[in-house]
């Protein structure tokens, strides 16, 4: 089987906003198969946004188990986050789910991994997935550069991801929370 590469996901927060993106595009080897693929959603009736890079039904599955970690945790992000981590990394079916997950509330974002990360970054800004690197790297330039807002930030960041990166499109979900 072919490695499937896919995703582009970036979260930024400024001034009280935090927006996440992600890209439509999924590749299996030399192909497109996907360009319009949704990897973004909204959980706890819109105070927390997630999105994932990796296999969609692993994403999923662990975006549905991240929400049962906030209903059981009141909505605690960070709370949610590293338990979910912990049987992540523990639990034999979970061990072989491929994706990771950026999530982000008001206060906090997370990048939340098999391995156990919880990370939160040192600035507000975040990505992963194959195009993370150069979205991250645009979004970094202009936050430190720019008074542009939040989402501004996310659309230029993931046009340039967009024209770098073989694996993003240029099809951007956006969400974002206030």
């Amino acid at each position: 089987m072919e490695k499937t590469r896919s995703t582009t996901i970036l979260a930024v927060r400024r001034n009280g906003k935090t927006v996440i993106a992600g890209d439509g595009q999924v590749t299996l080897g030399n192909s497109v198969m996907k360009a319009t693929a949704k990897k973004i959603r909204k959980l706890q009736d819109g105070k927390v946004v997630v999105g994932f890079a990796g296999s969609a039904a692993d994403g999923l599955a662990l975006m549905e188990r991240l929400e049962e970690k906030l209903n059981k945790y009141g909505g605690n992000l960070l709370r949610a986050a590293v338990e979910l981590a912990k049987d992540w990394r523990m639990d034999k079916f979970l061990r072989r789910l491929e994706a990771v997950l950026i999530a982000a509330d008001k206060e906090h974002m997370f990048l939340i991994s098999g391995n156990g990360d919880v990370i939160e970054p040192d600035e507000p800004i975040l990505s992963t997935g194959s195009g993370g690197d150069y979205a991250r790297s645009a979004a970094l330039a202009l936050y430190r550069n720019t008074d542009l807002d939040a989402r501004k930030i996310v659309e230029e960041a993931m046009k340039i991801a967009g024209e770098i990166c073989i694996y993003t499109n240029q099809n951007i979900t956006i969400e974002e929370i206030q």
